[in-house]
């Protein structure tokens, strides 16, 4: 039986954060920083209680339901079965395949390549490569969910297609998106949420995306300076933003692990803090997924919170000043 945590004080919470704020960084943190990382030496404490609220737009018109919304804002994520179908599936895993098997994309500094195989494992900008994706971008059932939940409209922070191929796909290790976007690309606050469109079905065995439902609710500061051009090495496997065994014991003790898995055209949405992870794919059977980051417009990145300068453009569009 899965066992719940019991939400913290205002009084406990003041002084976790404030203990945090006196810690050393491994980066000359800003004063407005409400989440630190990449510290030198870890904290008296392991998770940090989030200081936003998760849902922000119920009063906006949008494709998502009351309940839906109350399961995005207690687990962190919505999992949306058979949102897509037919023709219209069809056309998109078209042209994915044609975005991922072009050779001009090959050896970019957008695309990722799979170790051993050199096939393309991640392609980012896609909304700007690919006018049809360009169009799913700006479509009411992704948009407009991410609107209800941000609160505003949405501008796309990043995209991409993730492709695991049958036997050769790589897993990923556990982090929170929120942590490299912040730390990395100085995103403020925890105002955006992915739309994962999976474009193959998702099973137990091709290394679906696993989530701690619940863990959206506690940050995680991480260890460990930021190193120069950090992703690129961190886009093949992350070393730097990973949380503590202790953290990623304790959250799953209290939470559990969760793995959506479905028919292809299903839509996974979840909250940028909601820690997540795969395994390697150990099926024949390839697992694709076009993934969207929505922010809220006042939310843009500005300098970087823990590392030395920002991501490049296709890892974080919009950026304030640019």
């Amino acid at each position: 039986m899965t066992v719940r945590s019991t939400p913290l004080n205002a009084v406990t919470a003041h002084k976790q954060y404030s203990e945090m704020t006196d810690m050393p960084s491994a980066h000359s943190v800003k004063a407005q920083d409400k989440y630190p990382t990449r510290l030198f030496r870890a904290p008296t404490y392991v998770t940090q209680p989030r200081r936003e609220a998760v849902v922000k737009g119920r009063h906006l018109a949008g494709p998502l339901t009351e309940a839906q919304l109350d399961e995005f804002e207690r687990k962190g994520f919505l999992f949306i079965p058979n949102l897509i179908s037919g023709d219209e599936l069809d056309a998109l895993r078209q042209e994915m395949s044609g975005l991922m098997n072009n050779d001009a994309y090959r050896d970019r500094a957008f695309s990722v390549t799979e170790p051993e195989s050199h096939e393309i494992r991640s392609l980012f900008a896609i909304h700007k490569l690919s006018d049809r994706f360009g169009k799913l971008a700006s479509d009411e059932r992704l948009a407009g969910a991410a609107r209800q939940i941000i609160g505003d409209d949405p501008y796309v922070h990043q995209s991409r297609i993730n492709y695991k191929p049958g036997f050769a796909g790589k897993g990923f290790d556990w982090h929170s998106d929120f942590e490299t976007w912040h730390a990395e690309d100085g995103m403020p606050n925890m105002h955006a949420i992915s739309a994962s469109l999976i474009l193959t079905d998702n099973h137990e065995f091709n290394g679906p995306l696993m989530l701690i439902p619940g863990s959206h609710l506690q940050f995680v500061p991480c260890l460990g300076e930021t190193p120069k051009d950090n992703h690129k090495n961190s886009l093949k496997a992350q070393e730097v933003g990973v949380p503590s065994s202790e953290a990623l014991t304790k959250l799953v003790d209290e939470h559990g692990i969760e793995a959506p898995k479905g028919k292809a055209g299903g839509l996974l949405l979840f909250d940028c803090n909601t820690l997540h992870a795969s395994n390697a794919n150990l099926s024949p059977d390839p697992r694709s997924n076009v993934f969207f980051v929505f922010n809220r417009p006042d939310n843009r990145c500005i300098k970087p919170f823990a590392a030395p300068k920002p991501r490049p453009d296709f890892l974080a569009h919009g950026l304030e000043g640019r």
